[in-house]
């Protein structure tokens, strides 16, 4: 791909500002998390200003890296006895650890300090331990003020941004609908007012730009999350493109709605079939990120990111059990992800052009809905044979990936979606099959993955499995009967909709939402994915 200048670095500080209006009703555009800010300044000085009765001192202690009066030495900035701390609290080095050290009040500058142990560390700098120490401390420090982390020397760009990531991530709070809209929780329960991270002046500069950077993913991933937690009563295709203008507007977006009469005059056949059932029609949106002139040279890569948007799931008249619909209204987090990533383009600066391709349709059962055996004629003209309604997500993302290859004639499509039960049953909520047709592609996204502490795990596309695919009604049948290999075979039917464009296709079943609330996730949507869309983009030139 085509070489571009690196932008430079800011050494101002990484600012997140809270929603003013986080005691009332809640923008879920604007997702509440702590502000961020890098200071270059010795701890005492930027006490000075501050609160006592409002701060909370945190530090680091790694295993195998000096003793923890080495770690605990900023306390002794303050007048504080370290080795009589140490010897008093015994703080633990382990990951997940955490020791509360309270001081009596007085003319201190802090009232208690946090020490949170980051485990063994790695030698491969990926920040992977910082995030998860940072998901610990978002943790225990919610209803927080200014909590003062004083950041280790030698502390890399990516340990930072993992910090930072983990715990804004980990001191994020579901919100709640109350009958006024949604709500923040409880004060107690509410992310940090602010983290500040009292650096050395000497990397400052690049500290700040990482933690600035990462501040924007994580909003990002927490714009996914809220998506993904509004009912569905409330989220249906048209209301998921209200927000995409919305986004629009906000970031420096273009975006094209087409309504159900669009859809039907444009041949958009998949999309119209699985949203044929519900009161609320199907919608297909387009948002786009043209990066300045400059910053992007005159003929920049196009990168087309398409995502699943089923705004609700029953499985249509092959309906799922009561129990597998509970968590139907995260079925559309493939295009809360790309929506979520298209809104963070301007603020990262990404440098190459993107279109996000959002397929909006409500799966629902009525006498329009479509029906096993039905034959789907899709934007490109292809035949499909349905064989179970509950497998619904392929057959919009097919007319989405067709509009794509044909229209807008990109580099490289991406496609992003909770596609598969056979994933989350092969890799359970940890990890999420990649497929490509480019090994480089492939990599590229894998190694995002990695950096961003979100694994992707590479599946073959066997041209063998290719003839489960045949019809003898259509050009294709949608699933493989009883060939089995259920994620492999959704992949191998969107490949036939992409032709020789370099392709990826992100099966996010497992991972696009948790059933626990702990680490980095809150339970329900996870927002998986964002991060490793936006890392990937930002490498782009």
């Amino acid at each position: 791909m085509p070489s571009r200048r690196a932008r430079p670095a800011s050494s101002t500080a990484a600012r997140h500002t809270p929603d003013p209006a986080a005691a009332g009703r809640l923008d879920l555009l604007e997702p509440v998390m702590s502000a961020v800010e890098v200071a270059a300044a010795r701890l005492p000085d930027l006490l000075a200003d501050l609160d006592p009765t409002s701060v909370t001192i945190a530090l680091l202690l790694p295993e195998g890296e000096g003793s923890a009066v080495a770690s605990l030495a900023p306390l002794g900035e303050l007048g504080f006895d370290v080795e009589e701390l140490v010897a008093t609290h015994e703080p633990k080095a382990g990951e997940g650890a955490v020791t509360r050290i309270p001081f009596a009040p007085g003319d201190r500058p802090v009232r208690r300090a946090l020490v949170v142990g980051v485990g063994a560390s790695t030698a491969d700098g990926s920040g992977h331990a910082h995030r998860r120490a940072g998901a610990t401390l978002g943790r225990v420090a919610r209803g927080s003020r200014d909590v003062v982390l004083a950041v280790p020397p030698r502390t890399t760009p990516h340990e930072l941004s993992g910090l930072v990531e983990g715990f804004l991530l980990g001191g994020w709070t579901v919100p709640t609908w109350r009958a006024q809209g949604p709500t923040p929780p409880a004060e107690a329960q509410r992310p940090a007012t602010r983290l500040l991270l009292a650096a050395d002046a000497s990397g400052a500069e690049q500290l700040a730009e990482a933690a600035r950077r990462s501040a924007i993913r994580v909003r990002a991933t927490l714009l996914a999350r809220c998506l993904g937690l509004t009912p569905s009563n409330i989220k249906n295709p048209a209301w998921m493109a209200a927000r995409c203008r919305s986004l629009a507007r906000r970031h420096g977006l273009t975006v094209k709605v087409w309504n159900e009469r669009d859809l039907a005059r444009e041949g958009f056949g998949g999309l119209l079939a699985v949203g044929g059932g519900s009161a609320t029609p199907p919608r297909l949106v387009q948002l786009e990120w043209n990066p300045p002139g400059p910053e992007a040279g005159p003929d920049p890569v196009h990168v087309v990111l398409v995502g699943k948007g089923i705004t609700f799931d029953t499985g249509g008249l092959d309906i799922k059990p009561a129990e597998g619909m509970l968590a139907m209204k995260t079925d559309m987090m493939g295009s809360a992800a790309v929506a979520a990533t298209l809104a963070a383009c301007r603020d990262l600066g990404v440098a190459v052009r993107v279109t996000g391709l959002l397929a909006l349709a409500e799966n629902a059962v009525s006498g329009a809905a479509y029906r096993p055996s039905d034959v789907v004629t899709h934007y490109s003209g292809t035949t499909v044979e349905i064989g179970n309604t509950d497998a619904e997500g392929r057959v919009v993302l097919a007319d989405a990936l067709a509009y794509a290859v044909e229209q807008l004639r990109p580099d490289v499509v991406v496609d992003i979606a909770t596609l598969t039960g056979a994933a989350r049953v092969a890799f359970a909520r940890a990890m999420a099959p990649v497929f490509a047709t480019d090994d480089g592609l492939r990599d590229a996204l894998i190694a995002a993955g990695t950096a961003e502490g979100e694994t992707l795990w590479p599946l073959p596309l066997p041209t063998a499995y290719r003839a489960a695919l045949d019809s003898p009604v259509a050009d294709l049948q949608q699933i493989s009967g009883a060939h089995g290999a259920g994620s492999i075979m959704a992949a191998l039917f969107l490949r036939e909709f992409v032709g020789q464009t370099p392709w990826a296709h992100l099966d996010v079943a497992g991972p696009g939402r948790s059933d626990v609330d702990a680490g980095l996730l809150a339970k329900g949507p996870t927002g998986f994915g964002t991060r490793v869309l936006l890392r990937w983009l930002e490498g782009l030139r």
